[in-house]
């Protein structure tokens, strides 16, 4: 698998402030926004990066432009710099966001600890994926290769028969955001087999996405019969419509995340994901 680099996980529409903007107009962008800063940005060309704290620095000069109190340049990072050296830089001088340039120094993206996060999620553990190959191939006699594919989500087969609706918004806002983290399937004659990733599977197919990110495992015999196969027959999950969600009780990821907040917060949660969605 290659390895990631900041093009792949940076975003690309990048909210800019101007050099000639006042402390107090900033003030009221950051207020008015979920970002703890911006990149001071001139005709494309990046000139710096103000920081809430550095604008606290200012607050008492409200009419003061950008240009007279920033500090010129920045830390940044090119688009084919990789995700591990990034990840340094964030780590390395304490920062939150990383903005990315071009050859000519023009503001392309920016890549924040967020999206080092996912970087870093979706890949599937190669320990866990071999693990559950190794299993299978020992337990079936068989050998099975490694795919990385897109599969059609009306093609996977569930094995697990129960999924929880609080867990489902938290993966549907994590997808949205473009968190991909991939599934891991076994492929059969009449579709694929879930190994991992129920509640991914079924936040996208409530979002209506029709393919989905996968690392499939594939048998050199098609004809061997898995005991996860045997289950999802006596369970009669033939697709994904066979699985129930669970609604009016917390998955245990949720309840363990949750414990410290009064219970009328704690149900509020996720209607906050839902209403940033």
């Amino acid at each position: 698998m290659s390895e990631a680099i900041v093009g792949d996980y940076m975003i690309r529409n990048v909210e800019t402030v101007s050099p000639d903007m006042t402390v107090e107009q900033v003030r009221m962008k950051m207020i008015e926004s979920s970002f703890h800063g911006f990149p001071i940005a001139e005709k494309g060309y990046l000139l710096g990066f103000i920081t809430a704290k550095e604008l606290l620095r200012h607050v008492d000069k409200p009419d003061a432009k950008i240009r007279t109190v920033m500090k010129r340049g920045t830390l940044c990072a090119i688009p084919s710099m990789s995700t591990h050296d990034a990840t340094r830089i964030l780590f390395r001088y304490g920062l939150r966001n990383l903005p990315v340039v071009d050859e000519n120094k023009k503001l392309v993206g920016i890549i924040s600890n967020i999206d080092i996060v996912r970087s870093q999620i979706e890949k599937s553990r190669p320990g866990k994926v071999m693990s559950v190959k190794n299993f299978l191939e020992k337990q079936n006699g068989i050998r099975m290769k490694i795919v990385n594919k897109e599969v059609p989500v009306d093609q996977v087969i569930p094995t697990q028969k129960e999924v929880y609706m609080d867990e489902l918004i938290g993966r549907q806002y994590e997808i949205k955001r473009g968190l991909n983290e991939p599934l891991i399937l076994v492929e059969r004659r009449n579709g694929y087999l879930l190994v991992d990733g129920h509640h991914r599977i079924m936040a996208a197919k409530k979002l209506g996405v029709e393919k989905f990110n996968a690392i499939v495992l594939v048998p050199n015999d098609m004809d061997v019969r898995f005991g996860l196969e045997k289950t999802a027959e006596k369970w009669g999950l033939r697709n994904l419509d066979d699985v129930r969600i669970i609604e009016g009780s917390k998955h245990p990821f949720m309840e363990v995340t949750t414990m410290l907040l009064p219970s009328e917060e704690a149900s509020a949660i996720n209607q906050r994901l839902m209403n940033n969605q």
